[in-house]
This record gives C-alpha cells, structure tokens and sequence, in this order.
C-alpha cells in the first residue's frame, strides 16, 4: 500500500540509480542476436544512429558532427529506410537491442 501512495504522489518506486542498474543488469544478460541488423548502415549513418540514441535532435547532431541539417535529415532518412523502422524511437531501441548503445554508457 505505501508503494501505491509513493507512486501516487509522483515520486519514484525506485531510486534513478537503482533502475539503471536494474537496465543495465537486465541488457547484459539478454542474448545478441548473432547477426546484427544494422550490418547495412554506413559508418556516418551508425554514428548518426548512436547520436539519435542519446536524444540529440537533428541541429544538435548536426553541430556534433560539422554537417548541414539537411545532411542530418538524409542520414536519419536513410537509417529509418534500411532499419525498416516507422520513427526515430523505433531506430533506437533497434540500437540498444543490437549492441551499438549500452545503456549507461558515455
């Protein structure tokens, strides 16, 4: 009852740390998939990817990278295309689930 009232109030069940503990423990033990299914990407468009994964929008990738906007959006276009995926979100949880991102990772 005291988890429904904390939970209620808006507080968190767990502490941030612990659930990402809890996140990290559980990916490292899910099994990869031995082939990834970003085997089709390009270099720029996996570092594109890992950019998206970490919440970057298209400027702030963009200006990560010293490229036009434009470019950005060609990329992005391009990694939604070969994923097979509908959206951004899609793309990046592709990423996590392939190994590219770690949660937790810098």
């Amino acid at each position: 009852m005291h988890a429904i009232r904390v939970v209620a109030a808006g507080e968190a069940l767990l502490a941030p740390s612990v659930t990402r503990r809890l996140i990290a423990t559980f990916v490292a033990q899910t099994p990869r998939p031995s082939a990834t299914p970003l085997e089709g990407l390009t270099d720029r468009e996996l570092e594109v990817l890992r950019l998206m994964a970490k919440g970057l929008s298209n400027a702030e990738i963009a200006a990560e990278l010293f490229l036009g906007e434009t470019t950005v959006k060609t990329h992005v276009g391009r990694v939604l295309t070969k994923l097979d995926v509908r959206d951004r979100v899609q793309a990046v949880v592709r990423a996590y689930e392939s190994g590219l991102v770690v949660p937790g990772a810098g």
